[in-house]
């Protein structure tokens, strides 16, 4: 109960957050999503978008919408609940590891029960776990974390239990999950086979003797990763950051590494932006670091041999970090706070259980129980207060942008979010001051002089946000709304034949796009060609059915077709999911008064 507890209080601002980020799927564009059938469908995402290539998250967002809409309420209470989960599996997986019979005699009984608690508590609520827990989308980190612990729970129970088989088919079913969560969750089957090797058995034959099937259906889970790897496009992986290569990779890691460990003691400053990390280039720019790793990955290995458990926390923290900090880069993501959601846990329990292991030899029983716990309070109070401090700043993209660049001013990608947060809230002309801010930095950023084109167009300056446009498209001629909003400019501007051209352009690159395809048939429609406008009409409705504005620019090209039922239909239709549409109402009332 204290575990949840602490987790619904130190996260309890989130619950009432209006904010989710833009890179969320669109679930609203797909109909199958909406109404949660067929199930493939309700486990898609748009391509190259943050859960595309993670099915089991995209059927929790699916789930979310199908129930609550847009409401962030609904989602917050998700994520928390997958966090709160995971707690109490951390707990269940320490007490009954710190109580078996390895590790018994030193830390069993209520002291594996307090432990276990304790480095659960602090895990819960560190505040490096608030972007896994109040960042929408990235509960990809959160599922996959529980996913991870739970095989490893089903591994542990079914070593002890007579009804081993269900608990390692539950180990499987829940790495097979967490596959298809994150692509993170390539090490646990091999995390698996060291906490048996260390914790359950006392060799690799012993241990292959008793559980060969488990492993078998652990390496299979592989499979369904390598499918889920092959048929997603992943644009936002590989080595195109900054001409990055492997190695200049790793040496950038090897700070970032170092960093998240002290961020792990001390967690400030905490930021959801780190593009602007500095890349190593060269051995000089990251040798105290380097030999840092180096020597946490030699104490690791030397673990092994001399104290086992300690090994495996090592291997913990390296595994569970190594997918993305390793070789293989992320554009734009070479660090990431969620990205310690697991091996915080070996961070902390390490910590927790030495300094008791340690104080157990200098303190006696009776002081040291009273210290203990006042430290261990001190410690869960003070974490879980900057936990909600923290939640504070996620209470909209405004603030969270703004702090972002208070405290990285030099992050061209925060001032570009931050420019389109000022946007939204009417602030145009702060918004061009960030978007041309973000631009010094970073000139050849496409998506900034995207937005710097919006606010332009917004501030009345037209030419100016036109040439933007072009600039954006002349750095990513793939740019789809790029292409969508430089044809309404130019439609605005009565340059129509131009602007079907974009639209065009636009539908080449992404054919289910539903704003392009209303688009394009207005600009039809504004050349009398009324039968290719219906068909783009009826084309962004079969893409997305509750596009109001299609439903009421159909019926309006229907009625001049002379088709007026059908048009009387779509302008309803347009009412009861705008009531507000003027149009509509003026296209009903029209119809009315000439029958």
């Amino acid at each position: 109960m204290l575990i949840i507890a602490a987790g619904v209080w130190a996260y309890h601002n989130s619950l009432h957050g209006p904010f989710i980020f833009d890179d969320a799927p669109s679930i609203s564009d797909n109909p199958h999503i909406r109404h949660l059938w067929p199930l493939s469908a309700a486990m898609s995402a748009p391509p190259y978008s943050t859960v595309d290539g993670r099915p089991v998250v995209c059927l929790t967002l699916a789930l979310n919408y199908a129930l609550g809409g847009l409401d962030v309420w609904g989602y917050h209470a998700f994520n928390l609940s997958v966090h709160v989960l995971s707690a109490l599996v951390l707990f269940g997986i320490l007490r009954r590891t710190l109580d078996d019979e390895e590790l018994r005699h030193r830390f069993g009984g209520d002291t594996a029960v307090w432990l276990a608690a304790v480095i659960a508590l602090i895990w819960e609520v560190h505040p490096l776990q608030t972007e896994c827990v109040t960042y929408i989308v990235q509960r990809t980190e959160s599922l996959m974390g529980l996913f991870l612990l739970l095989s490893l729970y089903g591994t542990l129970r079914g070593s002890r239990s007579v009804h081993a088989r269900v608990w390692y088919l539950a180990a499987v079913v829940s790495c097979a999950l967490g596959m298809g969560s994150k692509e993170v969750m390539v090490g646990a089957p091999l995390l698996v086979l060291l906490y048996d090797r260390v914790f359950l058995v006392s060799s690799f034959r012993e241990l292959f003797q008793r559980r060969a099937g488990l492993y078998v259906g652990l390496a299979a889970t592989w499979l369904i990763l390598a499918a889920l790897v092959v048929r997603t496009p992943r644009s936002a992986t590989g080595f195109a950051l900054e001409e990055l290569t492997p190695w200049d990779y790793l040496k950038t890691e090897a700070n970032v590494i170092v960093y998240y460990v002290r961020l792990c003691f001390w967690p400030r400053p905490l930021v959801i932006d780190y593009s602007d990390w500095p890349i190593a280039h060269s051995l000089k720019d990251c040798v105290v670091a380097g030999v840092v790793v180096l020597g946490l990955l030699g104490a690791t290995v030397w673990a092994f041999r001399r104290w086992p458990a300690v090994g495996f926390l090592g291997a913990w923290f390296f595994l569970t970090l190594a997918p993305t900090s390793s070789l293989l880069p992320s554009v734009g993501e070479v660090a990431a706070e969620r990205r310690m959601c697991l091996p915080l846990a070996a961070v902390i329990a390490l910590t927790v259980v030495g300094a008791f292991a340690f104080g157990k030899r200098l303190i006696r029983k009776p002081q040291g129980v009273v210290l203990g716990g006042l430290a261990s309070g001190l410690g869960i109070s003070l974490f879980m207060f900057m936990t909600i401090q923290r939640n504070r700043d996620y209470r909209s993209a405004l603030t969270i942008w703004e702090d972002t660049v208070e405290k990285r001013p030099a992050n061209a990608r925060a001032r570009d979010n931050l420019g389109i947060a000022l946007a939204q809230q009417g602030r145009v002309q702060e918004a061009i001051g960030q978007y041309e801010q973000s631009l010094r930095i970073k000139p050849n950023s496409a998506s900034a002089h995207y937005n710097l084109g919006n606010a332009l167009f917004q501030a009345g300056k037209t030419p100016d946000a036109i040439r933007q446009y072009e600039e954006a498209l002349r750095i990513d001629p793939a740019d789809v709304k790029a292409h969508t909003k430089l044809g309404n400019v130019l439609q605005q501007l009565g340059r129509v034949e131009e602007a079907i051209g974009q639209y065009q352009q636009a539908l080449q690159l992404q054919p289910e796009y539903a704003a392009a395809h209303n688009n394009l048939a207005v600009a039809l429609m504004a050349q009398g060609r009324l039968p290719e406008a219906i068909e783009q009409y009826e084309q962004a409705l079969r893409i997305k059915p509750d596009f109001a504005d299609a439903h009421c620019n159909l019926g309006f090209a229907l009625e001049k077709a002379g088709r007026i039922q059908e048009a009387i239909r779509h302008y309803q239709r347009a009412l009861q999911l705008n009531p507000d549409l003027v149009d509509a109402q003026s296209g009903l009332k029209r119809i009315q008064n000439t029958q």
